[in-house]
């Protein structure tokens, strides 16, 4: 009935509260489906994550951006949400708050989404405990690997394909 990666994305959402893993599960999923559609409900959930990595690192300007785009997309997708599991009057009340939050510089606490279906909230739970993950543990706020994620990956693959996207663009320019 629901997608693994929607699954994956709530356990790190909810279990290990990393937001990073949550945006690359959903991203990939989203570019398998739909990806020129940037007005999915799949990149309203990831811009979610997104702005609550950056809120916890501190960085409020990219979590209030990230989490304004996500507000705009879930709003327009509503019956999605309903579709997800999820309130959708719930959830855009706990993102709009959470933005205030943002907007007044508030610190970063974690905070769940609001699942209604039980057999997805099972589901999870069940995921969850596989994979030794508390479900709705407060957020690591110690752990720096799960901080500052993006800086501590590898990312040599990344930087490869940026240098050989940018010979081939001044090959091309130049032929």
């Amino acid at each position: 009935m629901y997608p693994e990666e929607y699954i994956q994305f709530l356990i790190h959402f909810h279990g290990t509260r990393d937001y990073f893993e949550c945006h690359e599960i959903l991203e990939d999923y989203w570019k398998k489906i739909e990806p020129r559609n940037k007005q999915s409900i799949w990149v309203g959930l990831i811009l979610l994550a997104v702005s609550q990595y950056h809120h916890r690192r501190g960085n409020f300007r990219g979590a209030k951006k990230t989490i304004e785009k996500a507000i705009h997309i879930i709003q327009h997708q509503g019956q999605l949400v309903s579709k997800l599991g999820l309130n959708e009057k719930a959830l855009i009340d706990i993102i709009k708050k959470r933005l205030q939050s943002i907007e007044k510089g508030r610190k970063y606490t974690s905070f769940d989404l609001p699942i209604i279906d039980p057999h997805l909230m099972n589901l999870c739970e069940i995921a969850c405990a596989r994979n030794g993950f508390v479900w709705g543990k407060e957020s690591d706020l110690n752990n720096i690997h799960l901080i500052h994620r993006h800086q501590l990956r590898d990312r040599t693959n990344v930087i490869k394909e940026r240098n050989r996207a940018i010979k081939a663009k001044r090959d091309s320019e130049n032929n």
